[in-house]
């Protein structure tokens, strides 16, 4: 496996970074048919800020930039110590990005490696993380990294006039 250190975010990287984050996830919510289009870079910003209520500075979060020996950088984590739903010892991963350029290469998965490892060094006994169904890449990833499903969402469409 290739191997990557993470180091956190400058104040600039996280700007960047926020913007980024919002944008992916509002298409991931219009994507899974859970937001319109109209309504979804609204909501995701929202929901940043209630997670994110001090920004970069927000107790327990990691912001994280994956690097390579040569200090080229292939990826993001967003890491909180604290679990969404309270499970004890568990830390979760927000987002894990690797950039576009360097995909396909790997370094998923030793990023995943990098947030696991930084979580356990942190007092985590276990990482948590959701994955929207459409995104079979990444599932593939998780996977056979030894992640398990612990819930499952479901949907079917009632509507007769869409597909």
């Amino acid at each position: 496996m290739i191997d990557v250190d993470v180091r956190p975010m400058s104040r600039a990287e996280f700007d960047r970074w926020q913007t980024d984050v919002v944008d992916a996830y509002a298409q991931d919510q219009v994507t899974a048919g859970t937001w319109t289009a109209d309504e979804a870079l609204h909501r995701s910003a929202e929901a940043n800020r209630v997670l994110l209520p001090q920004g970069m500075a927000t107790p327990g979060m990691f912001f994280l930039l994956g690097v390579l020996p040569d200090g080229t950088t292939i990826g993001r984590l967003w890491i909180s110590l604290t679990h969404p739903r309270g499970v004890s010892h568990c830390a979760y991963l927000y987002d894990i990005e690797v950039v576009a350029e360097h995909r396909g290469r790997g370094l998923g998965r030793a990023l995943l490696t990098a947030a696991e490892r930084t979580a356990r060094e942190e007092g985590a006994h276990a990482l948590e993380l959701n994955v929207f169904g459409s995104n079979t890449t990444a599932l593939g990833l998780y996977q056979s990294s030894g992640y398990r499903v612990t819930t499952q969402q479901m949907r079917k469409n009632l509507r007769t006039d869409a597909q």
